[in-house]
């Protein structure tokens, strides 16, 4: 097994590269910066690039988690355009943007509230020509009846549809929260009944928390899955939520039999890798996980199938 020492050697190695400075054809892969929160916007731009990353899920960058308010991202000065050229200059692309909008709010004001942030992150989607947004479902509120419950998100989702489709931008809502499992998220999807609404496959969820296989996960949501997450874990008593996260294809979780799962369906989306440093700081660093990970999936996408994109 490759150590951690060696992976910072290669990361080194690879970012004083003449490689390095020369964008190719790449395999399909990104990370979400939910896993490096202590890294600036130009360490996430040539990690990614050296590492042989195809594209960036944008969730936080340093302490922002609003990607709206982050000064790479502003209109004031260019700056957005700027992070724009800085992105294509390594033949990077956003992949996608993660909101922190829940959609399962009852109070009139807050579900505003929540409405609003993603519809702020759809009009940044726009300009930064990222074709995703994620928001939550998120949780089943005490008292409401399931029926009532499923139909007030897909409300909120559809009207963000509304909102997001002329604007070439798509809602993702993630299998995330109370809804990890493949019947509720396909009533969801089907109410809201928007070309414009789809689904973030977290697969590590589905598996761990909806007790799905993910071939069957996959046979019965695959034709709305436009994005996933992937991430490994073993069960820890001592850890919050049960489970630790681990490097992947080193735990429990069958991410080799997911990316098999969606290469052998119509996916034709990024195989992203979701590791939450910002909620778990005692898992490994990125520098070790995000090269490691690019490292495996290389191997899982090769072996089934997965053509590499041309270069940018």
């Amino acid at each position: 097994m490759t150590t951690r020492r060696a992976f910072l050697e290669t990361t080194a190695a690879i970012l004083v590269s003449p490689r390095g400075l020369r964008s190719a054809a790449r395999l399909p892969i990104g990370f979400s910066t939910l896993g490096c929160p202590a890294w600036t916007w130009k360490q996430i731009l040539d990690f990614a690039q050296a590492h042989d990353y195809a594209a960036i899920e944008l969730r936080g960058i340093q302490k922002n988690m609003d990607l709206t308010l982050t000064p790479e991202l502003s209109r004031d000065g260019g700056r957005i355009e700027e992070s724009k050229r800085e992105l294509r200059e390594r033949g990077l692309k956003v992949s996608d943007l993660g909101a922190s909008a829940q959609l399962h709010e009852q109070d009139p004001a807050k579900r505003a509230a929540q409405l609003d942030e993603a519809r702020r992150f759809i009009d940044l989607a726009e300009t930064l020509r990222a074709p995703y947004v994620r928001v939550f479902g998120n949780n089943y509120v005490k008292g409401v009846p399931r029926d009532m419950m499923l139909a007030h998100i897909a409300r909120g989702l559809r009207e963000l549809g509304d909102y997001a489709r002329p604007k070439g931008v798509t809602v993702l809502i993630e299998s995330h929260g109370d809804f990890t499992d493949s019947p509720s998220l396909l009533a969801l999807l089907e109410q809201a009944a928007s070309p414009a609404v789809a689904l973030l496959w977290d697969a590590h969820h589905t598996f761990v928390s909806g007790k799905e296989q993910p071939e069957d996960t996959v046979r019965q949501l695959g034709r709305y899955i436009r994005h996933v997450h992937l991430k490994d874990s073993v069960p820890s008593a001592a850890t919050a939520g049960g489970r630790r996260y681990v490097l992947t294809g080193t735990g429990e979780v069958p991410v080799r039999r997911q990316v098999e799962a969606l290469a052998r369906s119509s996916y034709r989306g990024y195989y992203n890798f979701e590791w939450e440093k910002r909620w778990h700081p005692e898992i490994e660093e990125p520098e070790v996980a995000f090269a490691q990970f690019a490292t495996v999936a290389a191997g899982y996408l090769r072996q089934a199938g997965v053509a590499e994109l041309p270069a940018q």
